[in-house]
């Protein structure tokens, strides 16, 4: 850890710089390198090593020196106490779901998250395992109290959420949680915690898909767990070692890499969105757009409160036409890509239809389809203009 990283005197973007570098003491390069080793030399005597022990160097099943120096940047700019960083966003849902929930246990969950959390909480865990879970709009905080049991582990919401950009009142469902017994994770990967921090806010896991903002260059993936060492230790042991889902050193130099220049991205991504999104919505061609920054979205006040200093890149909307149009507005794209992920420097832009098995969940202005759309860090003009041409080749501009 580089000498001065830790210092909680030193801003965000000082410790996105500083947290997890050091000067490589075999080369004197003033970055470390990329330890590609899958193991390290044992001690004069090794019959009392712990094979499964996340300590020091042994295994990089166990750990590697990249991903530890990673956990210590993420877990700095998350203001968290420690960090477990795995393979993929998901490999980290997974695996605080795995370490923390017993059979019996109950879960809340927000009723709007990625699709993975749904699956793994409403499906795998549930017919697997014997976990409750119980779906919420977590958007009121009042229906997360009302779902609370007397078994209720965890509640995990995801805030805003994916794709329809709910807010959720991390510090109220914090304080529901914690005088019930239960836990609160937040996945944190649509903010970032460049616009929002919610270990700061009450919560006490954050997970971050790594592979999005905080890499940012859609090159590289890993997953990021913050939290108290005690409960990370777990999950260390028995997601990280015992399910094998770590990191892999180039990933996590990759990531360590990216995560540089984090605040000067956000900090673009955020412009570029709030312009985009008010520029669409005054659009007659378009049905509505959903992003925490608009005033008049139904998550701003909490949104303002919560995330500084801005709201993310990522926003939804939908056109007024019929299904094909969605579908041949992509298709006259030149600037923006149509793919799915977010958090890239490039836009990208993703159709989701009206049969999407989720759609009884969301609010009814999604349910004739819409698109989820990361704005990235191109001018904010060549996206607007990539929009407006796009919109008059079907019709849809005035």
């Amino acid at each position: 850890m580089h000498k001065h990283g830790r210092k909680k005197t030193f801003g965000f973007a000082t410790r996105a710089i500083h947290v997890g570098n050091d000067i490589d003491q075999d080369s004197g390069a003033v970055k470390r390198p990329i330890t590609m080793a899958n193991s390290y030399a044992l001690p004069y005597d090794p019959t009392d090593v712990n094979w499964s022990s996340a300590e020091g160097n042994l295994y990089t099943r166990n750990g590697g020196t990249n991903q530890k120096y990673l956990q210590e940047r993420i877990a700095s700019l998350e203001g968290g106490e420690d960090c477990v960083v795995l393979a993929s966003g998901v490999a980290a849902l997974s695996g605080l779901f795995f370490a923390l929930l017993n059979a019996g246990d109950h879960v809340i969950f927000s009723n709007v998250t990625y699709i993975a959390a749904y699956r793994l909480l409403n499906e795998l865990f549930k017919n697997k395992f014997g976990v409750e879970s119980t779906l919420v709009d977590t958007s009121d905080p009042a229906n997360v109290l009302a779902a609370i049991r007397p078994n209720t582990k965890l509640i995990h919401i995801e805030t805003p959420g994916n794709p329809t950009l709910t807010i959720s009142d991390i510090s109220a469902i914090a304080t529901i949680a914690h005088e019930n017994g239960a836990l609160l994770s937040v996945d944190n990967t649509f903010a970032s915690p460049f616009n929002q921090r919610p270990i700061e806010l009450g919560a006490d896991f954050v997970i971050e898909s790594l592979t999005k903002y905080i890499n940012g260059h859609g090159d590289s993936m890993g997953g990021a767990i913050v939290g108290k060492t005690e409960h990370l230790d777990s999950i260390r042991s028995q997601s990280q070692i015992n399910l094998g889902g770590t990191i892999s050193p180039f990933n996590a130099w990759l990531i360590m890499r990216g995560s540089v220049t984090l605040p000067l991205r956000m900090r673009q991504h955020n412009e570029n969105a709030l312009e985009v999104a008010k520029w669409l919505e005054a659009q007659p061609g378009v049905s509505f757009v959903a992003y925490p920054g608009l005033e008049n979205d139904p998550g701003h006040e909490v949104a303002v409160r919560q995330m500084s200093p801005g709201f993310g890149g990522v926003l939804s909307f939908g056109l007024k036409a019929d299904h094909n149009t969605h579908n041949r507005f992509v298709s006259n794209l030149q600037v923006i890509t149509s793919a799915v992920s977010l958090g890239h420097d490039e836009s990208l832009i993703v159709f989701l239809g009206e049969k999407d098995e989720r759609q009884y969940l969301y609010p009814k202005r999604f349910s004739n389809g819409f698109f989820r759309f990361s704005v990235g860090l191109e001018d904010k003009e060549d996206i607007i203009e990539d929009l407006k041409q796009a919109l008059e080749k079907c019709g849809l501009y005035e």
